[in-house]
């Protein structure tokens, strides 16, 4: 049975939205013959956050060493069994049919080797605002958001709404040592080596609150958002370089 990985790293006390983001991915309904694996791993050995989850076979767990998102997640790649995988934030919720949508994407596809959607802002009144349409729904051709680095903001995308084939992801890597926006240098890695294409309709509500990790980041690393913005930016030019391309399989399931 061909699976769709998801992939979550939490922080102890930021991990109070982790059972409406299972509500939001249980309620995924999926091509037949599909199923899904949620692997969650702790940033930090307290335990707490995993207490939080239900009892379902599809969800395996484990704690580490603090590492940042990053290493959490791409320690939790190397237990991926999927064909594809998405990273979630521990606070995101997924909409409606957004799995169903990747997987469909990548059949229909298959000269591409990743799929992207937009995100949608969830406020912390419970309102809805849409978030930035990063390009136009599509085809997108190689080192489309390398090329277009002047026009968008590549520390405000919002990378986990990144699905891609697992080989590709570990061929780039997986998450890079980044202590922030790793799953935007992910995807810029992905589309040096790979073509996509973007969905039209938004996959995430992506939580705005005060306690998410993106909110909560300490100064030091605001403060070297130039030096993460560098460093993703050299990797994807390097790749570039080689000439190197990723071939999807065949046919997705």
């Amino acid at each position: 049975m061909p699976t769709y990985s998801l992939i979550t790293a939490v922080l102890d006390g930021h991990h109070e939205h982790l059972p409406e983001t299972y509500d939001s991915l249980r309620a995924q309904e999926l091509p037949d013959g599909w199923d899904w694996e949620w692997i969650v791993r702790e940033d930090g050995e307290t335990g707490r956050p995993l207490s939080l989850l239900p009892s379902d076979p599809r969800i395996s767990s484990s704690t580490g060493p603090r590492g940042r998102s990053a290493t959490a997640r791409t320690l939790a790649l190397g237990r991926a069994r999927g064909v594809v995988v998405r990273a979630l934030d521990a606070d995101d919720l997924l909409t409606s049919g957004a799995l169903r949508r990747d997987i469909e994407t990548l059949r229909n596809h298959p000269d591409v080797g990743w799929c992207m959607s937009p995100t949608t802002d969830l406020l912390p009144d419970g309102t809805e605002r849409p978030g930035e349409l990063i390009a136009d729904p599509g085809n997108v051709q190689l080192g489309y958001f390398l090329d277009a680095r002047d026009q968008v903001d590549l520390l405000g995308v919002a990378g986990s709404a990144l699905c891609a084939y697992t080989d590709l992801v570990r061929a780039a890597g997986g998450w890079p040592a980044l202590p922030a926006n790793d799953d935007v240098a992910l995807l810029l890695a992905v589309e040096e080596v790979s073509a996509g294409w973007m969905i039209d309709k938004p996959s995430l509500l992506y939580r705005r609150w005060p306690g998410s990790t993106t909110e909560a980041l300490d100064q030091a690393v605001v403060d070297a958002a130039d030096d993460r913005r560098n460093a993703m930016l050299a990797t994807a030019r390097s790749l570039r370089s080689t000439g190197w391309r990723w071939e999807p399989p065949r046919a997705v399931g």
